[in-house]
């Protein structure tokens, strides 16, 4: 007779958690969250800043 192998014991799954949402940051709170680039040159800056000006801003 084999006797199978003892379950390796694991960590229990999280438990909610139900503390106030708005007391941490959200990705949506950062520049990189509303897709900002975090580095690069002002020349880039400038160049994207009007190719996507409207027409109206012309």
């Amino acid at each position: 007779m084999s006797t199978a192998p003892a379950p390796e014991p694991h960590d229990p799954k999280p438990a909610l958690v139900f503390d106030d949402p708005l007391s941490r940051p959200s990705s949506d709170d950062t520049d990189r969250g509303w897709g900002e680039r975090t580095e690069g040159d002002s020349a880039a800056d400038l160049k994207r800043f009007l190719d996507e000006k409207p027409p109206h801003h012309i």
